[in-house]
């Protein structure tokens, strides 16, 4: 509540929420809120959107046809679609997408769906949406992209969220025409969003830059700020954000 009241964001993008809209205690008022839930396995993944401003229509999950392509229902850890990972809200002159992207597991049991299922329809998804008018997603990758991106690049090459094929997605992403926002503003390394909880390492900066708002190209000179917010404490990410000036009212 206190960061809300400072930063008074429009829009608000929450990922791994973890609970159902009943379950939380938060009162915005000024906010609509739009909650989607595991409906697999309570207590786990999640997101959610609190927006000032009433959405055209709202979206939940990957569009079904686009799962049964990629075979969602059949991934032996459980359908990626039943775990609350995607919200759509169209608004006038732009989608926003918020998601949480599946984790690949220490053991890189999760790999092979990231890989070859949910990289690709997610990239289908925003790009079916693209077609139409330009689109803002944003959330918890669950992958550093560069070696400029992690705190210990050599250490972990090969790792739960630095794998060859974890950046490759990124890659993909960046050749369909989506900017990293943050990388618009700030280079190198030292610029994190998540810290392990073990051994000091955020006092330590000892982190990982796994969270982004992409944009499509044709908003990039509308961006005027992108920040991690690493100041910002209660998890063990922070907060992202930008600024965009639209030429019409959201």
């Amino acid at each position: 509540m206190p960061f809300i009241e400072e930063y008074k964001p429009d829009i608000l993008c929450l990922q791994e929420t973890k609970a159902e809209q009943h379950q939380s205690p938060i009162d915005l008022p000024d906010y609509t809120e739009f909650w989607n839930s595991a409906k697999n396995r309570k207590g786990y993944s999640g997101t959610a959107i609190f927006t000032k401003h009433p959405p055209l229509s709202i979206a939940y999950d990957i569009p079904e046809d686009i799962a049964l392509q990629f075979g969602f229902e059949n991934d032996p850890y459980g359908n990626p679609n039943l775990e609350g990972r995607v919200i759509t809200a169209e608004f006038k002159d732009f989608f926003l997408v918020t998601v949480y992207t599946p984790n690949t597991k220490d053991d890189l049991s999760r790999l092979s769906l990231r890989h070859d299922r949910w990289d690709q329809a997610f990239l289908l998804h925003v790009n079916r949406l693209q077609e139409k008018k330009p689109v803002i997603f944003c959330g918890d990758l669950n992958v550093a992209h560069t070696e400029d991106d992690l705190a210990r690049p050599k250490e972990n090459v090969g790792k739960a969220g630095f794998t060859d094929e974890e950046r490759k997605g990124m890659d993909v992403y960046v050749g369909a025409g989506f900017v990293d926002t943050f990388r618009l503003f700030t280079q190198g390394n030292g610029h994190y969003s998540w810290w392990t909880n073990w051994a000091n390492a955020r006092e330590r900066n000892v982190g990982w830059r796994i969270d982004y708002v992409m944009v499509s190209k044709s908003l990039v000179e509308k961006v005027s700020r992108a920040e991690i917010l690493a100041g910002v404490h209660g998890s063990d990410h922070c907060p992202i954000l930008i600024d965009i000036t639209l030429s019409t009212p959201i």
